[in-house]
């Protein structure tokens, strides 16, 4: 099944990642990664946008406030307004050639954040989880560019992204083991493009934004590959759940080292209506 997208945005990011959609924000937020803003889609289209630092990574709800991973560390809000007060949980490693990239947060409330080289050195990112003082713990060494990170329905499967793998691995998850016995879910073909952001659908499926690629892919939770979303732009970076009944799939964009006049909506926020609901966001407990 063939599905198109249609652009909700302007191009509003230079590389635009980690979209969310939350009801207690009353929308989407999503960042521009390398400008270090978050943005914010009101319901009349209009996009708000708040600088945080050097690089905005992820952002996600906590049960009170939000968390937005920074270039090396982790920033909290007690509130939920665009505009709340952040504060540090600390430096997590002073290494400037390595940053945060994608996160999420697991059933039980952990929130997990990935790293990579800024020059993309193969095995020098992770994906960590934070402990309940805002450290983090490693959780998967040696990846390269720690990327989308979602959890089965039934809340007992995550599904990740290490895009140079070009891949989508599953893991068991339960409370107390975490995250074990990853193995590869599906093995992407580089005509494709390369695995980013992923999000996980109400019946299972795992959709798949793909870089390089102009679509999103969804595949069953077999594996196999059952929906794809074109779209007029190559580099296609997540996608999450959202609208009033979870029914429209979001899907950031960049424009980084891209002709914009070959592809001038690069950059833009689309979306897609995709014929399956998506689940709520999980809150983190930070």
């Amino acid at each position: 099944m063939t599905i198109a997208a249609y652009t909700v945005t302007a191009p509003v990011a230079e590389h635009g990642e980690g979209p969310v959609w939350s009801d207690r924000w009353g929308g989407l937020r999503f960042v521009d990664m390398m400008a270090g803003d978050v943005l914010a889609l009101d319901p009349d289209g209009t996009v708000r946008r708040r600088h945080v630092g050097a690089v905005a990574a992820t952002i996600r709800p906590r049960a009170a406030g939000y968390v937005v991973a920074a270039e090396r560390e982790l920033l909290l809000a007690d509130s939920d307004e665009l505009d709340a007060p952040l504060r540090s949980l600390g430096e997590a490693w002073s290494d400037a050639s390595v940053r945060m990239n994608d996160g999420g947060c697991d059933p039980d409330g952990r929130f997990y954040i990935g790293s990579m080289a800024y020059d993309e050195t193969p095995g020098r990112g992770s994906l960590y989880v934070a402990e309940a003082g805002g450290g983090l713990r490693v959780v998967l060494p040696e990846v390269t560019i720690s990327n989308g990170l979602d959890f089965s329905p039934a809340g007992d499967l995550a599904y990740y992204a290490d895009t140079t793998t070009g891949r989508v691995d599953v893991l068991d998850y339960d409370r107390d083991s975490g995250l074990t016995g990853r193995r590869p879910f599906v093995v992407v073909d580089p005509a494709d493009g390369a695995p980013d952001g992923l999000t996980v659908d109400s019946e299972g499926g795992v959709w798949v934004a793909l870089w390089g690629g102009a679509a999103v892919h969804r595949y069953s939770p077999e594996g196999r590959l059952d929906a794809v979303v074109r779209l007029p732009v190559r580099k296609v970076t997540a996608v999450a759940f959202g609208g009033d009944n979870l029914d429209q799939l979001f899907i950031t964009t960049s424009a980084l080292d891209v002709d914009r006049v070959e592809q001038p909506a690069a950059g833009a926020l689309f979306a897609a209506e995709p014929g399956v609901r998506g689940r709520p966001v999980l809150p983190c407990a930070l």
